[in-house]
């Protein structure tokens, strides 16, 4: 364990981890969970939970393939795949389905004799109630065990080729699982910043960058499931 060039395979790990989490689908995903907490607290646990689901799942599928020898079929990165692009879709749509109800709109009223023109929803309410950390940290948990089934496959390609061993390879997903973690945490922070400014100037502004958090997730959604379309077609 102490040898200099393990010792660099798990420094080149956490620098992979937190590339990963550059990942265009992670991004959207995320987006649309923050668009939605508009709160630079959220950021932090967003990715953090985020990235313990990753790294959760990634070190149950490591187990299994490491210790039985198991190799993960094309059929199962497909399918896991597959089914990150319907989440992303899904995400986007449930933001621009909440965008649709809450009905914003121009509403005008008079006021010392002068007249006001201000956004206006008669669908919103606002709870002003504590949330329970439990509550909010689900949704990205779940969120992250799903990116991390996909990713799976790529990454057990990776330790194979520096280890077969239980121990050393679990680590190694581990500090894998670090890296992505502090990666997704530095990333909700950024998405965060202009969605908490955009709020405190301007409504439309925030409902804009919501908009688009939407449908950004619904389209890398499609182009994922369109690529893996066009890739098995190509097979």
């Amino acid at each position: 364990m102490s040898d200099p060039s393990y010792a660099t395979i798990l420094g080149f790990g956490f620098l992979l981890g937190l590339r990963h989490a550059l990942d265009a689908d992670h991004l959207a995903a995320v987006s649309t969970v923050l668009a939605q907490r508009p709160s630079l607290r959220a950021s932090g646990a967003v990715g953090l939970w985020w990235g313990i689901g990753h790294t959760l799942t990634l070190l149950i599928v490591g187990s299994v393939v490491l210790a039985f020898g198991i190799r993960i079929p094309p059929q199962f990165e497909l399918i896991a795949e597959s089914g990150v692009g319907v989440l992303l879709i899904v995400l986007g749509g449930t933001l621009a389905v909440k965008l649709y109800r809450e009905r914003w709109h121009l509403h005008s009223h008079h006021h010392d004799g002068d007249a006001h023109v201000h956004l206006h929803s008669h669908q919103r309410e606002d709870d002003h109630r504590h949330r329970h950390w439990m509550a909010d940290s689900v949704r990205p948990l779940c969120i992250g065990m799903a990116h991390g089934l996909a990713g799976s496959a790529a990454l057990m390609l990776i330790i194979l080729a520096t280890t077969q061993e239980l121990g050393p390879g679990l680590l190694s997903i581990a500090i894998f699982g670090l890296g992505s973690i502090a990666g997704m945490m530095a990333i909700g922070l950024t998405i965060s910043l202009p969605l908490v400014c955009s709020l405190s100037i301007s409504r439309p502004l925030f409902l804009g960058l919501q908009g688009f958090a939407g449908a950004a997730s619904v389209g890398v959604g499609v182009w994922m499931l369109v690529n893996l379309a066009l890739g098995s077609m190509g097979e």
